[in-house]
């Protein structure tokens, strides 16, 4: 072959090579791609154990929240602190012999109650559940119905011969029941009367969130002193902003004090850790004196919620916590930014993208 002839065959393939890896370095560069030119040593995410991974969100189905109530008796059942309305023709109120007797009192429930009218004149069932008539020793009536404790009033005035019996015809009616006063705190910015609607706390809490709790006191008549009524009272379920759980710390003595055993416990084994540097100092765990009822659970997993976890007495506290922790962070060719996940679905790579503003396309180097 002539040398010249092969020579020029020689230069152009390497021209053309070399225009090629300029062209795929200048399309890279364009791209925004520097895998090309600044490889990264480190582990595809599929390697990774799944003990790096979160539990899947997409597949949790709501808890009922019928198990957050409780089921009222079918008959009302007295207790310390309510009020009766009682009318015993001839002593309560006491009628001179010949005269006509006075019509018992009619009461109307307060504006926010259930109740419906009631009569007679109030008498409070005290603290060790008696309730004081005139002219007899107080009767136990806890635990009792009204139509039994008519029975007992009737019974106890005609064995003690203040009535005959044709005349004992008490009237027992309820005007106002017991009351139990909790304590709700809530992160989710639900607890003004619930006038927020969902997107624009949600809104709030893209822009900056308020973790400011809200709640307060709340009175809660027997029966529908549970976990439910509780929220309801206070703006409903938890929020998009907060956990997917509901808090309870007992009033207890004893509860306050596992607590604070717990809380020593915590901060003594993390003093120990702090003695060998190269040990890391252990994270609070979840305290086992505290009820966790969640709202959200795996399909096929059976909630373990007794009436008694969602009874609720005085002073005891409801807590619903934010998740201002559950975030993710972009950089790099992506906007720079802090992000919340999804509480109640799985958040993808391509969905944090959307998220944060960007994509594939418009990424620059």
């Amino acid at each position: 072959m002539n040398i010249n002839l092969f020579q020029t065959r020689v230069w152009k393939h390497i021209r053309t090579t070399v225009g090629l890896g300029v062209a795929a370095s200048l399309v890279a560069s364009l791209t925004g791609c520097s895998s090309l030119t600044q490889p990264i040593d480190g582990v595809p995410a599929h390697r990774l154990p799944p003990e790096f991974f979160p539990a899947p969100k997409n597949n949790l189905v709501p808890v009922d929240i019928a198990l957050l109530s409780l089921e009222p008796p079918r008959d009302y059942q007295l207790g310390p602190d309510d009020i009766l309305g009682v009318y015993i023709e001839g002593v309560l109120p006491f009628n001179p012999p010949n005269t006509p007797p006075e019509p018992p009192p009619v009461n109307f429930p307060e504006q926010d109650s259930t109740l419906p009218p009631s009569i007679g004149y109030p008498i409070a069932v005290q603290d060790d559940g008696t309730l004081s008539l005139p002219l007899i020793e107080p009767l136990e009536v806890e635990g009792l119905t009204l139509d039994q404790v008519r029975e007992k009033i009737r019974e106890a005035y005609i064995d003690n011969d203040i009535l005959r019996e044709e005349k004992a015809r008490p009237i027992v009616t309820l005007i106002k029941e017991r009351t139990y006063d909790v304590i709700v705190v809530r992160e989710d910015g639900l607890g003004d009367n619930n006038q927020r609607s969902l997107q624009a706390q949600s809104s709030e809490f893209i822009r900056g969130r308020d973790n400011s709790a809200s709640g307060g006191l709340v009175k809660l008549p027997a029966y529908k002193n549970d976990i439910l009524h509780a929220l309801v009272e206070t703006g409903g379920l938890p929020g998009l902003n907060a956990k997917n759980e509901v808090r309870v710390l007992r009033a207890s003595e004893a509860d306050k004090r596992k607590r604070a055993q717990f809380v020593r416990d915590f901060y003594a084994s993390q003093r120990n850790a702090m003695l060998d540097p190269c040990v890391c100092p252990p994270e609070l765990p979840p305290d086992p004196s505290i009820l966790r009822i969640p709202l959200r659970l795996p399909p096929g997993v059976i909630p373990n919620i007794t009436p008694e976890d969602v009874e609720l007495q005085d002073g005891d506290i409801v807590y619903i916590e934010n998740r201002e922790t559950e975030v993710f962070y972009t950089g790099g060719l992506l906007p720079g930014g802090e992000y919340p996940l999804p509480r109640d679905y799985d958040l993808d790579v391509l969905g944090a993208m959307a998220v944060a503003g960007g994509g594939i396309g418009q990424t620059t180097g």
